[in-house]
This record gives structure tokens, sequence and C-alpha cells, in this order.
């Protein structure tokens, strides 16, 4: 593939620093902290991370927040398809010549909404898993709208500012058990999967990362609504 750029051991499908800059660059992207826009620059943590979602080949894959496309081609070495949804028009409208740039073989297992998570209402294919990279200011609204609004996905992995994801996944009695905790147990069985540390995404964030894994619960036993736990 002619005009392709990669580092020594990077797969050639997957984005390394060098090949994000050049989007970014291309672009004329200036990320922004109040979207979140920090991207994983490291292929072997993209794996890491993909491995940690247990997405398989029979897995519809939705994606929140897919960026410049890093976590997505690594999703969709393995998933059978892959429905992104992300709020800035620049970087939605550009992820799918990415893809078929580094991976056409899987172009067509992509569709890419733009919108915001918290309001999308329909999908293109039913999600069996959630795959979300998430700021830490929407993270927990925007997981309890996904976990009420779609009930085909059973499983699914976010990534979210350290501190937050310890917070999603106290257990009553913690000193940090609070209102996310609650929430969270809700709908869903949560825990903390690993780390991901500030120095593989680009711009560098102030601080590391969680993943947690969550596993949807049977429906609670109760007249009560979400809004009222």
């Amino acid at each position: 593939m002619a005009g392709l750029h990669r580092e020594a051991g990077y797969p050639l499908s997957l984005l390394d620093p060098t090949a994000i800059r050049r989007i970014a660059t291309g672009l004329g992207l200036r990320p922004t902290k109040q979207r979140g826009q920090n991207f994983v620059t490291d292929a072997n943590t993209v794996r890491r991370i993909v491995a940690a979602s247990g997405v398989g080949p029979d897995d519809v894959v939705l994606e929140i927040g897919p960026g410049l496309g890093s976590l997505t081609l690594g999703l969709l070495e393995v998933a059978d398809a892959v429905v992104a949804v992300e709020i800035d028009e620049l970087l939605a409208g550009a992820l799918p010549a990415t893809v078929a740039e580094r991976m056409p073989e899987r172009a067509d297992a992509l569709s890419v909404l733009t919108a915001d998570a918290l309001r999308v209402s329909t999908l293109p294919q039913d999600p069996t898993v959630v795959v979300a990279n998430l700021p830490y200011n929407v993270s927990v609204p925007v997981l309890l709208h996904l976990l009420a609004t779609f009930p085909s996905w059973q499983r699914g992995l976010v990534m979210v500012q350290l501190e937050v994801a310890d917070r999603l996944v106290a257990r009553p009695g913690s000193k940090i058990y609070g209102v996310p905790s609650v929430k969270m147990a809700w709908y869903a069985a949560s825990s903390r999967v690993g780390t991901v540390p500030h120095s593989v995404f680009w711009p560098v964030p102030n601080v590391d990362s969680g993943l947690v894994a969550i596993h949807r619960r049977p429906a609670p036993d109760t007249t009560a609504t979400r809004d009222q736990v």
C-alpha cells in the first residue's frame, strides 16, 4: 500500500504515532479537552484493550468516541461489524477513509454515525458489545443511556479517567462509593480490568485511564425507574 507510513514494530493496519499525527495534521485537528480528545498511539495497547473487551467474530460492536480510529481498527480485526458513534463531525467524516486506507478488506464492516451518544436512539445494527472511550464528565450519563436504550448488548468495556473508573466499580462501604456506583449497579456488574498509562495517548493527559468491564444484570424486580435510583 503505497503512501502508508509506520514505525518499526507497528502492524501496518493499526495506527502508529506518525500516522496519527499525519491524519490530525491533514484534518487541521486541534484536540480539545472538552470532548476528551486524547488518542491512543500504541498498537500494543490497542490490542490489549480489544482483548479485554472479549470481542469475537460474531459480535457487533457499538464504539463510542472512535476519534481518529486507533481502537476502531483493532476492533475491526476481530469483530463482525463496528458501529461507531462520533460527536465531532470532522472526525466522523474522516474515519471511513482511514479504515479504507489501512484495512480496505474490512471497510464495509464499519458504520459511522455523527451523533451525541447521549441522544442516539437508533442504530443500523443491534450491538452485542459496547466499547467506549469516554470523557470523565459524561461517562456515567452515556453508559446509563446506552444501557437503557439498547438492551441487545450484554457486555462492554469502557476506558475512563482512572478516578472515574474506581468510582464506577466501588462497592458499598468504600470511601469512594457514591451516586455513580449506585447508578451503574442498577443495570450492570462492573469491575476494573486494567490501567492504560497516560504516556500512550496524544495529546498526553495528566492522569492514567482505567478499563472497566461491564456485564448487564437481569432487570431488577421493582417498579422503580432508573431516574428514581
